[in-house]
């Protein structure tokens, strides 16, 4: 992942955090937005005295065009989801939830690009060494927290995470539930090894193309913003069409998951989850109406 997704993913991870947790805790890593992603991109980067003043002015100026923009529109996707909660939901309805949300985090990519070339463009080499550096000791974290897992320990991992996600929204899970979501998990083609091999892919390409934009002082302005907008273009689309198939299908197969496992809830499960979601999208206009 690059320095770009990095902040994208901070802005979408506690969007999404505040969809799911309506808390003081979420409201307040939200607010502090600007300030936890400096902390984690200078964790990448190294920041020196200047670019630090200028990142955390581009941060502050995303963060709030984020609340004004986005977060009514995460409200907004939320009343639509409340609405169908009460009945089963299909695959392709889960996906076009999904299709809303990666348009939503495509939208920031456009408003961060500006930032993200000027920032690109001053990098040191030995900014790049320490980013590269940054990024082997995420993937050997990633290794030996899901590619050495064997096929039970992976198999438990992920039924962990899924439950716990599925308690925040419909309660506690019964034996049943549980049954469903084990038999999603049996059937999955998820492969921590390959996403390891695609994350390494794109994090070549992110350092080839930062070099590339930093090393050249005579290149345009133009011409950094057309490699890094190739490049994020190829993050969000992998090159090869394997990896592309397999991306769509790991989509379509959480789409059904989620599909299964909502469609098991009782009533009251799913009386609890609106509740929730109405709850969520009080959170989100508050935040959103904060300057």
């Amino acid at each position: 992942m690059n320095i770009f997704f990095r902040l994208r993913n901070i802005i979408g991870v506690l969007a999404a955090a505040a969809l799911l947790a309506g808390c003081s805790t979420i409201k307040l890593g939200y607010n502090n937005l600007d300030e936890i992603a400096y902390w984690w991109l200078d964790g990448y980067v190294d920041f020196s005295d200047d670019q630090s003043v200028r990142v955390r002015q581009d941060l502050g100026r995303l963060h709030r065009w984020h609340r004004a923009n986005e977060l009514p529109q995460f409200a907004s996707l939320l009343r639509t989801i409340e609405e169908a909660v009460p009945g089963d939901i299909a695959p392709a309805q889960a996906c076009a939830y999904f299709g809303k949300v990666r348009e939503r985090l495509d939208v920031l990519a456009i408003e961060a690009e500006p930032a993200v070339v000027t920032l690109a463009s001053g990098l040191s080499a030995a900014q790049l060494q320490h980013l590269e550096r940054q990024y082997a000791k995420g993937n050997a974290k990633f290794r030996k927290e899901w590619v050495e897992l064997n096929a039970s320990e992976l198999a438990e991992k992920r039924l962990e995470q899924f439950t716990e996600r599925s308690e925040m929204i419909y309660g506690k899970l019964d034996d049943a539930q549980l049954a469903v979501l084990r038999r999603q998990i049996q059937q999955s083609s998820f492969d921590p090894a390959r996403m390891l091999a695609e994350r390494q892919r794109r994090q070549r390409d992110a350092l080839q193309t930062l070099r590339a934009v930093s090393a050249t002082s005579s290149m345009t302005l133009a011409e950094s913003r057309a490699l890094m907008r190739g490049f994020l273009d190829r993050m969000r689309e992998p090159a090869a069409a394997a990896e592309r198939s397999y991306q769509q299908s790991m989509i379509e197969e959480g789409c059904r998951s989620f599909s299964a496992l909502h469609n098991s809830m009782t009533p009251a499960q799913r009386n609890v989850a609106a509740r929730r979601l109405r709850a969520w999208q009080r959170d989100l206009q508050e935040l959103a109406a904060q300057r």
